[in-house]
């Protein structure tokens, strides 16, 4: 096994979790945050350059550690991406949190793997699904209409709420699949 130096160590303290790695490792994806850090520049002029991007740094030079107020739970998929060289996304994440860490680190998100594209990309596909009944209800569609869109022929006692009437509906849309057309159609989307 070849032996590293310690300057070549480093180590990152995300939101009171400390990972420990090697500058080689997070050279990897080059005009990334972490490639940064681990430049042959001198710490004040890449914490400098850091800094520009918002988001909490700071080096402290007693334990040569850099801390990033960030969460610690999805820096590991990160950190693992530089080692691997395959972005995972965590299923017990949300979509928006995961991406805007991505979006911190300066990682592109067309770099997550297609065995977790689905898992990332479904808080989209449900604003989008959300945004066209929202459209519908806006444009003041008949309910009948609206109903014929989304697959449902049968439309409940007129005197309740919009969001009561349509809530179960919402809800099948994305949680049965045999619900409605429109739900097959989401389902399929997803395969």
């Amino acid at each position: 096994m070849g032996k590293f130096d310690d300057n070549e160590r480093i180590i990152l303290n995300v939101g009171g979790t400390r990972h420990e790695t090697y500058k080689n490792t997070l050279r990897t994806l080059p005009g990334t945050r972490l490639a940064l850090l681990a430049s042959d520049s001198d710490i004040d002029s890449v914490l400098d350059q850091l800094q520009q991007v918002p988001g909490f740094i700071e080096y402290n030079a007693r334990n040569n550690e850099y801390f990033f107020d960030r969460h610690p739970g999805v820096f590991a998929y990160v950190l693992n991406y530089y080692r691997t060289g395959k972005l995972h996304c965590p299923a017990d994440v949300c979509g928006p949190l995961f991406e805007e860490e991505l979006s911190f680190w300066g990682i592109d998100e067309t770099d997550v793997e297609p065995c977790c594209w689905m898992t990332y990309r479904q808080h989209r596909d449900a604003e989008e699904a959300l945004d066209v009944f929202d459209i519908n209800v806006d444009n003041g569609d008949e309910d009948e209409e609206t109903g014929k869109r989304f697959g449902i022929e049968d439309v409940v006692d007129p005197n309740i709420s919009r969001w009561k009437k349509w809530r179960p509906v919402v809800w099948n849309l994305f949680e049965d699949p045999y619900s409605s057309r429109a739900a097959r159609v989401r389902a399929h989307r997803r395969l």
